[in-house]
């Protein structure tokens, strides 16, 4: 047996890991003599460092990509696009090394919380409607919020064809508001404003399920810390994939696909910002 380093992984978790077979698959394929390492034939106990060549059948294996969870402070200007015809594309302006795709949009004029990933896996279990997954943000408008605007935006309001699901809703400023949604529908925010009057000026996500913007500067990007990643994916780990089977998930609990809850959803702990003041008891 080898003695391994700390860059190094064995050989037949190294072929499993690509995706083409289990371990055990691997190593029958080693022991028949079909692996060779840097040209070399193997045994079962090899050890794969970074920079060794393996080839089955003397084809080259490459080793399958690091899973990567993005979290990417979106400027104003930028489209949450991949298409490379569009020259503000968002993948082009963080110029990553790994083939990235944005799970979800943020719409140009917008600036905020984003997430990219290769990992296909993920995208409608974030993104479906029926998943009920939060996202918060914090809204300027163009003049002083009304007494009736939180009530009427916390209560839903008719757009698209639907009216929206009842949300958190909680004024921060004489022109500025806080919000929760765990719906998706396009512009939503914008156009919830637009049917009461007012326009956005500026809006800003900070917050994607229990991940948050936090101090991440305008541009940059950063991984998700490993605690993060856990939790997302403890988050995520009953999604469904599609909205029928999202429906029927919320059927199967004795809720409908689209309900309108009148209680409140609780905020997650924060921390790297300033703490959003309470609501005054009256």
């Amino acid at each position: 047996m080898e003695t391994p380093n700390d860059d190094s992984i064995s050989l037949n978790k190294y072929i499993s890991e690509t995706g083409i077979c289990s371990r055990r698959e691997a190593d029958r394929l080693i022991e028949g003599g079909r692996v060779t390492l840097n040209g070399q034939p193997t045994r079962t106990g090899n050890r794969v460092s970074p920079g060794d060549i393996v080839r089955i059948d003397g084809k080259p294996l490459k080793a399958k990509p690091k899973t990567l969870y993005i979290a990417f402070n979106k400027p104003v200007g930028i489209v949450c696009t991949t298409d490379p015809k569009e020259p503000k594309n968002i993948i082009s302006y963080i110029g990553h090394k790994e083939r990235l795709f944005p799970v979800g949009r943020l719409d140009k004029p917008s600036q905020g919380l984003i997430f990219l990933t290769n990992d296909g896996n993920i995208v409608n279990k974030i993104l479906r409607a029926g998943n009920q997954h939060e996202k918060e943000y914090i809204v300027t408008v163009d003049q002083p919020i009304r007494a009736d605007f939180i009530s009427r935006m916390s209560n839903g309001i008719p757009i698209l064809g639907t009216v929206t699901k009842k949300c958190v809703v909680e004024q921060l400023s004489k022109t500025t508001f806080r919000i929760i949604l765990s719906q998706g529908l396009n512009r939503q925010i914008r156009r919830m404003c637009e049917v009461l009057g007012y326009e956005v000026t500026k809006l800003i996500r900070i917050r994607i399920m229990n991940v948050e913007l936090g101090n991440l500067p305008i541009g940059k990007y950063r991984e998700l810390t490993p605690t993060e990643n856990r939790e997302l994916q403890r988050l995520i780990a009953h999604s469904s994939k599609t909205e029928e089977a999202s429906m029927d998930q919320n059927k199967k609990k004795g809720s409908s696909p689209a309900p309108n809850r009148s209680a409140r959803p609780t905020p997650p702990k924060r921390s790297g910002r300033p703490a959003i003041p309470k609501r005054k008891k009256r």
